[in-house]
């Protein structure tokens, strides 16, 4: 123990409550595991000890409510809040039941939404424009800061900073979300902790509880845990070994679930749409801000409900706003028994072992968030249980049994319910011949927070450690010689914390001073592997990672060999090196790109028996020697190039990124003549679309990002402007948000109507391709959403020009407001109420005539799921009237209706043209 070491802490960082627990180092192996009391505001100006910190946070307007009365007992740390004054906890959780927009809740669960920049100011999700936000990094940070600073207070010679720390996560947590929540931990200023997966926790608080008396588990062989917490439901495998004849028995972490976004806030989020249903009978309708309010006051009444013991009924009220605060009240009333049926038959519902969650999207998409389609825990368990059938039956010792644990741990506030817990008790007895022992757990709320604790104590030798190693396996995306997307074994699951894997058979040559991305897959199935092993890729195994990158310095010129090394650091993320291959001392450590949605596609790698040829073409028109080439070659390259490759509408993705990179080579003589720019400009683009999805288009991007300041070389030629800005419309999806702003800022003076009628611009709006500007601007999805307001205001203004290009603004309008983005953060989406303004004036053309207006009102009214994003039902009615009487495509009417995916057809009327064969964009 160092001097400034004294206490072990464990932070349950739950997605409804923050629970914290401590032990005395200085007992030794006697020390107990305490509750910490967590200072908190229950009212304004009044503070108490609470067990329980809501991990919530109100954003008050301003003048709500006096300074003075937020005052805690200790100077908030600076964390980069952009909020000024931020209610956390109890009070906030009061504030919140009676207010609309204002409250944070569930930072935890969108810190794994990779749809969604979880670094930027988005919650609370769907707000008015006047609240203050937060991202959910920060948001997450705010409830670690306020346990710090609780914790100080209290004991303020051994600061929280210099104990040892563990924080826990979900199991299913990818290694984004992991890195946030060790990014969280430190800008709160906790600089090294550790993470512990939840389900382990739970078992370690049982272990610890019954540290003297192991017998319960002699006859065990397979423990399942499933925590069922407030974001997420969380399964592990544990195999029990050795524990007959008074020995200490030997537990293994063999399995993990995959990320499960179902939990308590479903159930609320269920009750919540059953309550709207009798409001609106009523004749009422709900904003989106009443309908948070909602879900939080369902919350409340479905703990009391769910209870032991109950009241029979609850009653839910949601508060009128503004001058109708208390007269505007609706409320509904819940009975327990209602309320048992909607949990037991919707999340806890008898189910064969073989049926498994159903694929077909369900109406749980609120708010953002990427809710499980199927909310049927029993159904996740079944499926959880076939993917790890081989080491189950290998615990369990019968190869022929079904794998299905003898002993069930339980965690999560509904397990207080025995009608619950009895339920997925029989459902689990349904699928063996014989009962599951089931492991008690009394508290349920602190289960995870004590567990992490005797993680920390069984660390140091003080009671039994559950092995297990990493519960993923790693695979680096590789090229294939068959023409396949395979994956090569990094570090298997299994490996310990801290045990380094090289990748020897494995070179790769890094060019210095540039960037290098490597694109990495996990696994939990429970298939071994060995490092090097190569398997074939498919969506359903495998879960795609953020990219990992770095910069090699420049110091040095020319390349330099390098290997791969990976290990599970002792925090309990993943880490990989570059090390070079002459000098193994030599390192550098790549970082997982976190800043932006981690949408990239599946790795198809195809060589193609002309390519080389191919190249040597792009090279004779734009290669060094090439002054002397025949003009008609330049003018003719592309169809040159199909004569060898086949129609460039079927060039696949690895094909058209080795065409790029050659053109790339070439980028500076593009300017020898405006044919030479013309078919640049065209091929290049063509090669590049959409600017992202495949290994290093990152680089790629920033390889021609400086040619847009400086500009075009033959700026008199109309054709050479129309591919100018379709180049750049081809590959917005791979620009910043800088560079997007860069290139909106530009277009303004040919966009916006007024400045159309000053003297010039018409001559060069002609000249400069109008029609491709406004599709260029149309695109840039990474615009705030002001910008966007007023660029779809400009396009609406014009389409009541009839000299204006209908269609094309049309289309612009609806790719401008569409409901669900095509490539960019779903917080960047135009408000509701502003598509909703842009579809009256749509539905007041003729789509008959002209089908464009069609698919740009359906892309406004397309249904998303996301309450805060849908436009309302009413005019959702209209759009699909309209649609029918112009005998729109049914694929057009049905995305209004349901929330679908986009047929090839139509994403490739979203694209602007079709996107390359085999692209295929993973969210």
């Amino acid at each position: 123990m160092s001097q400034s070491t004294r206490y072990l802490v464990g932070i349950d960082l739950g997605t409804t409550h923050t629970v914290v627990a401590y032990a005395d180092l200085s007992q030794g192996r006697e020390a107990s595991i305490e509750r910490f009391a967590v200072p908190q505001l229950i009212a304004p100006g009044e503070i108490a000890d609470r067990s329980l910190l809501p991990s919530v946070r109100y954003h008050p307007t301003e003048g709500e409510l006096a300074p003075a009365s937020l005052n805690l007992p200790w100077m908030p740390p600076d964390i980069g809040d952009p909020v000024p004054g931020p209610v956390i906890g109890e009070l906030a959780r009061q504030l919140g039941a009676k207010s609309q927009g204002r409250l944070v809740t569930s930072a935890k669960s969108w810190l794994c939404n990779p749809n969604v920049d979880r670094t930027a100011d988005i919650l609370p999700w769907g707000s008015p424009q006047e609240v203050s936000r937060v991202s959910p990094l920060i948001a997450c940070a705010s409830y670690l800061a306020h346990v710090r600073g609780a914790w100080n207070v209290r004991f303020p010679e051994h600061p929280l900073e210099r104990q040892e720390v563990v924080v826990t996560i979900p199991a299913s947590f990818d290694e984004a979300a992991r890195a946030l929540t060790v990014e969280a931990t430190k800008i709160a200023g906790i600089s090294r902790p550790r993470l512990l997966e939840e389900p382990q926790a739970v078992c370690y608080d049982w272990l610890y509880r019954h540290r003297d008396d192991l017998s319960p588990l002699a006859d065990s062989r397979l423990l399942l845990v499933a925590d069922l917490g407030g974001g997420t439901t969380d399964l592990t495998l544990i195999r029990i070994q050795g524990g007959a004849n008074g020995h200490s028995p030997r537990l293994t972490r063999v399995g993990v679930g995959d990320h499960l976004l179902l939990g308590g806030d479903n159930i609320d989020l269920m009750l919540a749409h059953l309550v709207e249903e009798r409001l609106l009978d009523q004749g009422h309708k709900l904003s989106t801000g009443e309908f948070s309010q909602l879900i939080e006051q369902c919350r409340i009444a479905k703990e009391r409900l769910l209870a032991d013991p109950s009241p029979d009924q609850a009653t839910v009220t949601v508060l009128g706003s503004g001058a109708k605060l208390i007269g505007g009240a609706r409320s509904v009333t819940l009975d327990r028994d209602e309320v048992h049926e909607v949990v037991l038959e919707g999340f806890f519902c008898p189910t064969p072992l073989a049926k498994h969650p159903q694929g077909k999207r369900s109406g749980l998409v609120e708010f953002g968030l990427p809710y499980e389609a199927d909310p049927a825990v029993t159904r996740h368990i079944a499926a959880f249980l076939k993917s790890h059938a081989q080491v189950a039956q290998e615990a369990l010792g019968d190869p022929e049994s079904a794998p299905v644990p003898d002993t069930v741990l339980l965690n999560g506030g509904v397990f207080l319910s025995p009608v619950i817990t009895d339920r997925l008790l029989q459902v689990l007895e349904s699928w063996r011949p014989r009962p599951v022992t089931t492991l008690d757990n009394p508290h349920p709320e602190f289960a995870v927070a004590s567990g992490a604790v005797a993680y920390a104590m069984a660390r140091r030798g003080f009671q039994t450690k559950i092995g297990g190693g990493s519960a993923r396996s790693y695979f680096l995306v590789v090229e294939s010689e068959a023409g396949e997307s395979q994956g090569m074994c990094l570090l298997p699951r299994g490996t310990e914390e801290e045990q380094e894997i090289l990748l020897k058979d494995r070179v790769f040559a890094l060019r210095l001073g540039q960037p290098v991305r490597f694109h990495l897959v996990s696994s939990t199935e429970d298939t071994p592997y060995t490092p090097g092993d190569k398997v074939p890729l498919d969506n359903e195994r495998f879960t795609l990672l953020p990219p990992l990158a770095m910069a090699l310095s420049a110091e040095d010129k020319g390349e330099v060999q390098v290997r791969l090394a990976a290990r599970l650091t002792e925090i309990g993320t993943l880490e990989l090196e570059c090390v070079a291959l002459d000098d193994p001392g030599r390192r550098w450590r790549l970082a997982f790109e976190l800043r932006r949605p981690s949408r990239q596609a599946q790795v198809q790698d195809v060589s193609h028996p002309h390519l080389e040829e191919a190249r040597n073409l792009i090279r004779a028109v734009f290669g060094k020697k090439s002054k002397d080439v025949s003009p008609k070659l330049v003018k003719t390259l592309r169809g040159e190039l199909e004569k060898r490759l086949g129609p460039r509408h079927r060039w696949d993705v690895p094909l058209l990124r080795a065409l790029a990179d050659t053109l790339l080579e070439g980028i500076k003589f593009r300017r020898r003549s405006p044919e030479h720019e013309r078919t640049w400009f065209s091929l290049t683009g063509f090669c590049l679309r959409p600017g992202f999805g495949y290994p290093l288009d990152e680089w790629r991007i920033e390889q021609v990002w400086p040619i847009y300041r400086q500009g075009l070389q033959f700026v008199n030629v109309i054709q050479n402007w129309a591919e100018w800005w379709t180049f750049w419309r081809r590959i917005a999806g791979g620009l910043d948000p800088a560079n997007q702003n860069a290139i909106f800022h530009d277009l303004t003076g040919y966009l916006d109507p007024a400045k159309l009628r000053q003297k010039g611009t018409q001559k060069n709006l002609k000249l400069r391709s109008n029609e491709n500007m406004i599709r260029l601007a149309a695109v840039l999805e990474h615009l705030p959403v002001d910008e966007k307001i007023q660029l779809g205001e400009w396009f609406l203004t014009r389409l009541q020009n009839p000299k204006e290009p209908e269609e094309i603004l049309a289309w612009a309008l609806g790719r401008l407001g569409s409901r669900d983005p095509f490539y960019g953060s779903t917080h960047h989406t135009v408000p509701a109420g502003v598509a909703e303004h842009w579809l009256q004036t749509l539905l007041t053309l003729d789509f008959k005539q002209k089908p464009a207006l069609g698919f740009a009102a359906a892309l406004l009214a397309r249904r998303s799921g996301d309450r805060a994003r849908d436009i309302h039902a009413d005019m959702r009615v209209a759009v699909v009237q309209t649609l029918q009487q112009a005998k729109a495509p049914v694929s057009w009417i049905r995305m209004v209706q349901e929330v679908v995916r986009l047929s090839e057809e139509d994403e490739k009327r979203l694209f602007g043209e079709a996107l390359p064969p085999g692209l295929k964009l993973i969210a």
